[in-house]
């Protein structure tokens, strides 16, 4: 297995006790997303979260031009000023395909759910998670990656 820089669509394989293991990625977490809360407007939170997992996911420290964090900061401004709920931007609009859409993606790590946890949390106005949301999926992720193979 490489350390080298994050890779678009990256699926880590680790041994693990003898045993060949697919470690879950920050972009497969955003996917599961899709699924669980895909219905759901995007929120500022929302998007603080995203943002937070772009960048753990990519290794940058900015939002990337046209990436998942920008157009879901637009999502959710736009959600703002929306007076009917059926014009509104979901988060399936946003998260689905994440690991495509990503430049870059890496296996999901516990330091990478405190951080989303901590972008989600603070820029919620109920200062909290959404339950299936972001940092649901992505502390998912990492619950996976570190559970013991089964022999």
């Amino acid at each position: 297995m490489s350390h080298e820089e994050p890779r678009q669509g990256a699926q880590e394989h680790v041994v693990a006790g003898g045993e060949d293991r697919i470690q879950l990625t920050i972009g497969q977490a955003l996917e599961a997303t899709a699924h669980t809360v895909g219905d759901k407007p995007v929120e500022q939170s929302d998007a603080a979260a995203i943002e937070a997992a772009e960048m753990r996911a990519t290794g940058r420290n900015e939002i990337i031009p046209g990436g998942l964090a920008a157009v879901a900061q637009k999502a959710a401004a736009y959600n703002t000023g929306c007076v009917r709920e059926e014009d509104e931007i979901k988060m399936s609009d946003i998260v689905s395909g994440a690991t495509i859409k990503l430049p870059a993606d890496k296996e999901a790590t516990r330091q990478d759910a405190v951080e989303v946890v901590a972008a989600e949390v603070g820029n919620s106005p109920n200062v909290s998670t959404t339950r299936g949301g972001v940092a649901a999926s992505v502390a998912a992720a990492v619950r996976l990656n570190e559970k013991p193979a089964i022999i």
